[in-house]
């Protein structure tokens, strides 16, 4: 969710909110985040719920939208004059 993400200055850890616009949960995390991570995007994130219903990352990948392309492809068909 946009504007819900919280940084811990000191250290790795960090919250944010997780919407499937019908449900919210947080999510708490310690590491580092993928580079495609954004806020308002959609991510992957495997780990446990606890008992008062705060999500335990373990892992969290960032989603590429539907129209990414890797720069090495796109650059092939730009040289190949493909559309």
């Amino acid at each position: 969710m946009p504007g819900s993400l919280e940084r811990d200055a000191e250290s790795l850890e960090l919250v944010f909110k997780l919407t499937d616009y019908k449900h919210t949960v947080s999510v708490h995390y310690s590491g580092i985040l993928p580079d495609l991570f954004r806020e308002g995007q959609g991510i992957v994130t495997t780990g446990t719920l606890s008992e008062d219903g705060e999500f335990r990352a373990s892992e969290v990948l960032a989603k590429h939208d539907e129209n990414y392309m890797p720069p090495e492809v796109k650059s092939s068909l730009a040289d190949n004059k493909i559309p």
